[in-house]
């Protein structure tokens, strides 16, 4: 895993890089809602409420939260929030 840091414009960007199984694009964005989570991820059982929660904190502060990702090749977390 990578964190990596910057400033862009007027913004702060932190990007969170794994190499794990990635994420199949169906459902890159429904990962951000509450109790969802990848099928097949059974390997770390959970609630599906952690990035329901990053997004909502993000949010409250004025920035968001995306995912870049594919299937078998990792995924790329990305917050970005005002400077």
């Amino acid at each position: 895993m990578n964190i990596i840091a910057c400033r862009k414009e007027n913004s702060v960007l932190v990007s969170v890089i794994d190499t794990g199984p990635g994420i199949p694009k169906e459902h890159a964005m429904a990962i951000f809602d509450k109790f969802r989570q990848v099928p097949g991820a059974g390997r770390h059982p959970g609630t599906g409420l952690g990035l329901a929660i990053v997004k909502h904190i993000i949010q409250a502060h004025g920035g968001s939260v995306w995912v870049e990702s594919e299937a078998g090749s990792g995924s790329t977390f990305t917050l970005q929030l005002p400077a």
